[in-house]
């Protein structure tokens, strides 16, 4: 009896085992292995961490275009999107800027640097500053090299970096510690932003947050008063707070002084500032997504199952590209009606953003008309112009914001859509204010302004596209457009 128990258990532990055996396992971390000091190519990373290394080397492949509506992938290298003819009042806004020759919808992370390299040379004329937010040697080479580095031109920068790494973009260095494989950040301007907001302790999941924001902010190249270069990027997060960094208190410390200027817009031949990818600054103030305590990485760079382990995702990219797999770590609800929700507030948001658009296109081509009558001896009223001008800035400003942050309105649909309410109202004043100046100096003005939007699309020089003459806007004031799903998508 006793032997008959003994193989009865045998039996069972040998079924269990099997069972198991047969079975999926827990996925299992990775082990933490040595990387040497000053290891900046991630090939070299990829050797302890393959897993890692090889899901960072899908960001190189093509995304499929039918998933998105507006942040489109790309099917082939050699498809790039034109953002400039998707959002045409964006050619004569930025029109005397590098970003109104060519302005294209960003690809993976593997590009960054090359897409810098083949964009057009006005893109990249502030020289090796440029790199700020592409290259992981960016803050090596300032330590090193300062202004020499910061100021030389883009290809002379590119040839102080080891001629194998002179096209990688955002590396494993970036937003790790060789030793610990610990977050952390790798650009001079994140810190000096954080400074400005008092942050100083960070917790693993703001961290999760910051190693993608030290590139997803805004900044200004500091220049000197003939617009050449005079210092390193900077966030412009003087007088903000963690978890609320506004738009106006943005707009305050870029129209501060002449260190902030950047450009001179031609159409009206103001001096102005810039806004570029304020992805952080959107998202942190006050968003559904933030207040929930999610961090950049879980919508971007979900953990995913690769063999027996557990690894994040670093073929970064949107969710909708990725089949919103990300969301349904928090989500329920189908991945179908995810995306109608998405694409509703995408909607939503490009809509008000091309109202706004277009309204201040037309307040510019009313200074213009302002100004050549100014130039053939008739003045308008200087009080009024200096009130128009000021709406504009506010305007044009909030219009970048939202223009040049990635997600369309989604990281946070309540702040864009007050942005650019905002950023209407502004316009229409602007307008109203210079259409009571020049009636008072005896100009007629026409009731609907002609953008002449295809002087400025047509008019980039070698990268000038065949946007058809019949596609001219003509009637800012058209709102019924902008509620239809034609209008929604872009002019």
């Amino acid at each position: 009896m006793k032997q008959f128990r003994i193989v009865i258990l045998i039996t069972v532990a040998l079924l269990i085992s099997i069972a198991t055996g047969c079975g999926p396992s827990e996925p299992q971390p990775i082990t933490v292995g040595l990387i040497k000091d000053g290891v900046f190519d991630p090939e070299e990373w990829g050797k302890v961490y393959p897993l890692e290394y090889e899901s960072w080397l899908k960001t190189k492949e093509p995304k499929p275009t039918g998933k998105t509506r507006y942040k489109r992938g790309w099917d082939t290298d050699e498809v790039i999107y034109d953002k400039l003819s998707e959002f045409p009042y964006t050619a004569l806004l930025y029109s005397g800027w590098g970003f109104g020759v060519e302005y294209n919808e960003p690809r993976g992370h593997y590009y960054a640097v090359k897409d810098q390299i083949d964009v057009d040379p006005s893109r990249t004329k502030p020289g090796g500053v440029c790199l700020a937010c592409k290259s992981p040697y960016h803050k090596t080479l300032t330590e090193k090299k300062g202004m020499e580095y910061l100021t030389a031109q883009f290809k002379d920068a590119l040839t102080m970096i080891p001629a194998k790494m002179r096209e990688t973009g955002p590396a494993c260095i970036d937003c790790h510690k060789n030793d610990t494989m610990g977050l952390t950040t790798n650009k001079p301007h994140i810190s000096r932003g954080l400074a400005m907001l008092g942050k100083k302790d960070v917790s693993r999941q703001e961290a999760r947050t910051l190693a993608c924001a030290q590139c997803h902010i805004t900044y200004y190249v500091p220049r000197d008063r003939d617009k050449k270069v005079a210092g390193d990027a900077t966030p412009p997060w003087t007088g903000s707070s963690w978890g609320d960094i506004s738009i106006e208190n943005i707009i305050k410390d870029l129209c501060t002084d002449y260190r902030r200027i950047e450009w001179k817009q031609k159409v009206t031949g103001f001096d102005m500032p810039y806004i570029r990818h304020p992805e952080f600054e959107m998202f942190s103030r006050g968003s559904i997504h933030w207040k929930a305590g999610v961090a950049c990485a879980d919508c971007h760079m979900p953990y995913r199952r690769a063999g027996s382990y557990k690894i994040s995702d670093h073929d970064v990219t949107s969710p909708l590209k990725a089949d919103l797999r990300a969301c349904a770590q928090c989500h329920t609800e189908s991945a179908s009606w995810l995306k109608d929700q998405v694409f509703a507030i995408q909607d939503r948001t490009v809509s008000l953003l091309n109202r706004a658009g277009y309204a201040a296109a037309a307040a510019a081509k009313l200074f213009e008309l302002a100004h050549a009558r100014r130039d053939a001896g008739t003045a308008v009223d200087q009080a009024l112009y200096e009130k128009a001008r000021n709406c504009y800035m506010q305007s044009f400003l909030r219009i970048a914001f939202v223009g040049a942050e990635n997600s369309c309105g989604f990281h946070n649909p309540p702040e864009a859509g007050r942005i650019l309410g905002d950023a209407i109202a502004f316009s229409y004043k602007a307008e109203a204010l210079l259409r009571q100046a020049l009636a008072a100096a005896g100009v007629g003005v026409p009731e609907s302004t002609n953008l002449e939007l295809t002087k400025y699309l047509n008019n980039r020089g070698e990268k000038k596209l065949n946007f058809k003459r019949e596609q001219e806007f003509k009637d800012p004031f058209d709102i019924e457009k902008y509620f239809t799903p034609d209008g929604a998508k872009g002019y």
